[in-house]
């Protein structure tokens, strides 16, 4: 079984940062393909950042260029370091992860097993 268990979201002013983190414990979390995802009140849960067993690295176009997932292998920790953040950045963000080192569709929350049980992040005008 995997667990994932996220932390480090907070409010911050527009133009801020943070970074998520996302520990997970398993035997198949190992060099895993996973993934965080963000939703907000009223929206669909949608893909922001993926991360493969290869390495090889997704992101949705709204956080192109402003978001960076990572992830440390010794630690087991998934990250999404998030600049410049805009208030639209604001929603309850999850981790995910599949347990097998390659999905098809990264971004897609169906290609996904296992979830954290999420981590809120407002950004405020």
């Amino acid at each position: 079984q995997v667990q994932l268990v996220e932390s480090g979201g907070d409010s911050v002013q527009a133009g801020g940062s943070l970074r998520l983190s996302c520990a997970c414990s398993g035997a198949r979390c190992i060099n895993g393909a996973q993934g965080w995802f963000r939703q907000a009140p009223g929206n669909k849960r949608e893909g922001v950042a993926a991360l493969d067993g290869a390495g090889s690295t997704r992101y949705a176009d709204s956080v192109k260029g402003r978001f960076t997932i990572s992830r440390d292998n010794a630690k087991n920790t998934l990250f999404l370091q998030m600049n410049s953040l805009k208030p639209e950045d604001t929603a309850m963000y999850y981790c995910a992860a599949r347990g097998i080192q390659w999905v098809s569709r990264p971004l897609e929350k169906d290609e996904y097993t296992y979830w954290g049980q999420g981590t809120q992040v407002t950004v405020s005008s």
